[in-house]
């Protein structure tokens, strides 16, 4: 049988998701525009009767910028969601599911008897690149150079040059996790060089600000537990004098390196990791310190957060580390935690930790916290709150300045998210929302989190997708840890054209204004957008793009 016969390919967005058991069911895509400064991608699917091995990829395009060629590869997920989950969801069995984009070797696929895989295409337009339509053709050939298929997409770049990002964007960045899959000494030459390659990857997508461990995070870590040390801050204490009345030295080299490879790779803005545990402020971070040359473990969950020790501790770090941070020139840039997700039910801890933090933490530093209740800021706990998409309204009706908002595996009824299951245009929702709403910045717990729960155990995240059945697949992490460094997948992608579109509509603004923007997205809905409220389709989430564009260029 001839393989052109058999071998038959569709052009696709960047929102499909190709399964291997199911024919796409979008239609083909066969038009698309961006702007200069934006980075743009879309798919190939491909399917053959038989087993084809060696098939060329290749790509030719007027445009005159290199493409670059990607397998879209498939993971398992053993729990795609919770059992009460809604509607908007692609499939809630467990399986594989496509997600790493995985370089190609060779530049050549394989296609598998009766399965559906896909290509990822993808180009960064620079500022230099000319306005017009290119056409952009992408070839399959066979290993003898026979052509099987090619697809053209039509491609117009607009005059217009996508503004720099406002949002502040944080994916909590996780060294530790790197640490122990590498299986490399903490802070050690391959550790920083691991960190500096993830670090590029995160700014590449819009993540512009980093948590940064001036102590080990005291997040998702079972009571009693810790996790490896990764501690910025040196600390020594004279032996024998672990007390109220203890003199404590710093030592900030490592936080200093950390600064400087930060901003060599782009960053922007740093938050310090809590300044006591999760879910409640009960406890102090893991902290070690150097007794008599000796390093020994001088707080964590055997110390009450709200004793006299801790607080003498934090006396002395608090303003070496002002100083220091105004020697880096990265005082505007520094935001500071209590303590991550506090309830009602703990709202008396963490107002004693954050009372001791506001009385000495100086009033330039912004304090930011996760979490879902608004009565914290109205008492004026949280200078800062970042409400959940889902709790998000009453913020938004008591008109709270500047105001954040965050997602994590809760977040699944109703409101954008991005696991494995969710189509994307649920991920990529949510830049549409941002700017509705005025929104500053956004948060998520889990750039690379490949721990169990309550960091109890290291996985593979190849392989374990879920958090070990915790967490639905897609919610603890958006890069993979490959060899020669991260992988990128369909989430994080979808999630940087999100934040495009969020530029995109900025830039409209400044030539029609706000009101006209928000009724050109909400154009033909019978309900204003929302959280909450959007279309479900692709399709719309394609238009409205290219609507925006279309007004961008009018009005240019």
């Amino acid at each position: 049988m001839d393989p052109k016969d058999t071998f038959q390919t569709i052009c696709l967005s960047s929102l499909s998701k190709v399964f291997a058991d199911e024919a796409p069911q979008e239609a083909p895509y066969k038009q698309a525009s961006a702007l200069r400064g934006e980075h743009y991608a879309f798919q190939i699917a491909f399917t053959s009767n038989q087993l084809l091995k060696n098939i060329g990829v290749e790509v030719n395009s007027t445009l005159g910028l290199p493409f670059t060629i990607r397998a879209v590869g498939l993971v398992p997920s053993e729990m795609p969601c919770y059992a009460n989950h809604d509607q908007h969801v692609l499939r809630t069995t467990p399986g594989l599911y496509p997600d790493p984009l995985y370089p190609l070797e060779d530049s050549t696929v394989t296609a598998l008897p009766g399965q559906w895989r896909s290509v990822w295409i993808h180009v960064e337009l620079d500022s230099s690149v000319r306005a017009g339509t290119y056409s952009v053709h992408v070839s399959f050939l066979s290993p003898q150079g026979e052509k099987l298929s090619e697809e053209v997409l039509e491609f117009t770049v607009l005059a217009a040059t996508l503004p720099k990002q406002k949002l502040i964007h944080t994916e909590w960045f996780h060294t530790d996790c790197l640490a122990t899959h590498y299986n490399i000494p903490v802070f050690s030459e391959e550790h920083w060089s691991r960190i500096g390659q993830f670090l590029e990857t995160a700014v590449k997508h819009g993540i512009n600000m980093i948590l940064t461990p001036i102590f080990t995070p005291p997040l998702d870590t079972v009571v009693g537990g810790e996790r490896p040390t990764v501690q910025l801050i040196d600390v020594s204490v004279d032996e024998g004098m672990i007390d109220g009345s203890t003199t404590y030295a710093f030592e900030f080299t490592k936080l200093e390196r950390w600064v400087a490879l930060c901003q060599s790779k782009g960053v922007e803005y740093f938050e310090f990791a809590h300044l006591f545990t999760q879910w409640g402020a009960k406890h102090t971070p893991k902290i070690m310190a150097s007794i008599g040359g000796v390093e020994q473990r001088i707080f964590g969950w055997e110390t009450d957060a709200a004793g006299e020790s801790y607080a003498h501790f934090l006396g002395q770090l608090i303003p070496e580390l002002d100083r220091v941070i105004h020697r880096l020139g990265i005082a505007s840039c520094s935001y500071f935690h209590v303590s991550d997700e506090p309830t009602q039910d703990n709202l008396d801890t963490y107002k004693k930790a954050s009372d001791l933090v506001q009385k000495l933490l100086p009033s330039n530093y912004p304090i930011i916290d996760a979490l879902t209740e608004i009565s914290f800021y109205n008492q004026g706990i949280v200078q800062k709150p970042i409400p959940s998409n889902d709790h998000i309204e009453p913020f938004l009706k008591a008109g709270v300045p500047d105001l954040w908002t965050y997602y994590c595996c809760v977040q699944y009824k109703e409101v954008s998210n991005r696991f494995f299951n969710m189509p994307s245009a649920r991920n990529r929702i949510i830049g549409l929302q941002l700017y509705k709403f005025g929104i500053q910045g956004f948060l998520h717990w889990g750039y690379n989190f490949y721990y169990s729960q309550y960091s109890i155990q290291q996985l593979d995240p190849f392989k374990v997708t879920d958090a070990l059945h915790t967490f639905p697949s897609g919610d603890s992490f958006v890069v993979y840890p490959g060899e020669a460094g991260p992988i990128e997948s369909i989430r994080l992608e979808v999630f940087h054209e999100a934040l495009q579109d969020l530029r995109a509509l900025q830039l409209l603004e400044t030539r029609i204004g706000k009101e006209r923007t928000i009724a050109l997205i909400e154009e033909g809905l019978s309900e204003p957008l929302t959280f909450s409220v959007y279309p479900r389709s692709t399709e719309w989430m394609l238009d409205v793009r290219e609507r925006i564009n279309r007004a961008i260029a009018v009005n240019s």
